[in-house]
């Protein structure tokens, strides 16, 4: 006699119909996961450091706008090494550290590093650290 686990989460449910076998979809998934840990940390920054947006983005010399799209996570997923790159000017630009975890990146690196047949990184440290060695 098989035991079938039965559940009552949506969630659960959701994940096994509509996720589960879709290495697409968790992809998507994992890229949001990554860009609403960015836009928290980048808001947690600003917030103590008591500054706007717009105060923010003179000190790390950039726009409001862009501020505001890492905050809202309006930027697409190819662009998560730099939003990743730009939360680390945000940190230095209030004084503060960021640890950024050795996160698994899933997203086809980046999209193939934006289709320019650079070498796939598998954390999110380890395109960090490639792109500070170019600069």
């Amino acid at each position: 006699m098989t035991d079938k686990r039965t559940t009552t989460s949506a969630v659960e449910i959701l994940h096994h119909l509509y996720f589960k076998n879709d290495p697409e979809m968790m992809q998507m998934i994992e890229a949001e996961r990554i860009k609403g840990d960015i836009a928290q940390r980048v808001y947690d920054l600003r917030e103590t450091a008591s500054l706007t947006q717009e105060q923010l983005a003179e000190k790390a010399g950039t726009t409001a706008k862009v501020i505001d799209d890492l905050e809202m996570t309006d930027y697409e997923d190819d662009s998560i090494g730099d939003a990743v790159l730009m939360l680390q000017r945000i940190a230095k630009a209030t004084g503060k550290q960021i640890d950024i975890p050795n996160a698994p990146l899933t997203i086809e690196a980046m999209q193939e590093a934006r289709k320019g047949g650079l070498p796939r990184f598998d954390s999110v440290q380890a395109l960090i650290d490639d792109l500070h060695e170019e600069n």
